[in-house]
């Protein structure tokens, strides 16, 4: 199955911020899955990529040409898509992957959780989206959309559309739980050729 983790690229965050990105990477590559991430070598997302290939996982990095050029790009990826820019590349992620799981993160990441999460609430996919959020970054998050749900402003299926965990373990039984891949496997695809 293809995984698109959405995580966090700032250098200024608490380490273990990024211990928990390797965890992910680990038991990901552990459980056979691909990895499709932001294609960068900074942060929790190199750490997620670093660590998933280091465990025998197949990585896959999205990244648009302007952070090419500031030379973060994961060059070690075993596939490499430079688009032409951020609309591109969420596309992309979201055209190759099976299902979501959303780390701690900024800006850069509530904007593709609020983007894969609307798409599921009005039922343009049905794929998994799952937050990994250990030490409760996202708690006030959550209140919001309660609030919002409480004043009329968004649907009753929108606590349907997204799971909330707190450890590595939960977060992939439930994607594994949820997913059917959207795509032939690898083993299919030789199966089907001969």
């Amino acid at each position: 199955m293809n995984i698109c983790v959405f995580c966090a690229s700032s250098q200024k965050i608490d380490p273990k911020y990024v211990e928990l990105a390797t965890a992910v990477g680990t038991e990901l590559a552990r459980r056979g899955h691909t990895l499709v991430s932001g294609g960068a070598t900074v942060s929790c997302m190199g750490a997620v990529t670093a660590a998933a290939r280091a465990a025998g996982g197949r990585t896959v990095g999205v990244i648009p040409q302007v952070l090419v050029d500031v030379e973060i790009a994961d060059r070690d990826s075993d596939e490499l898509i430079v688009t032409p820019g951020m609309r591109e590349r969420k596309a992309a992620m979201d055209e190759r992957s099976d299902a979501f799981l959303v780390l701690p993160g900024g800006i850069g990441t509530l904007e593709e959780l609020f983007e894969i999460w609307t798409a599921r609430v009005l039922g343009i996919h049905d794929r998994p989206l799952v937050v990994l959020d250990p030490w409760g970054l996202y708690a006030s998050l959550r209140g919001l959309v309660e609030h919002m749900y409480d004043e009329g402003f968004t649907r009753a299926n929108v606590f349907d559309a997204i799971a909330w965990t707190s450890s590595v373990e939960e977060a992939l039984d439930h994607v594994e739980g949820r997913a059917r891949p959207v795509r032939p496997t690898p083993e299919e695809i030789g199966e089907a050729t001969g």
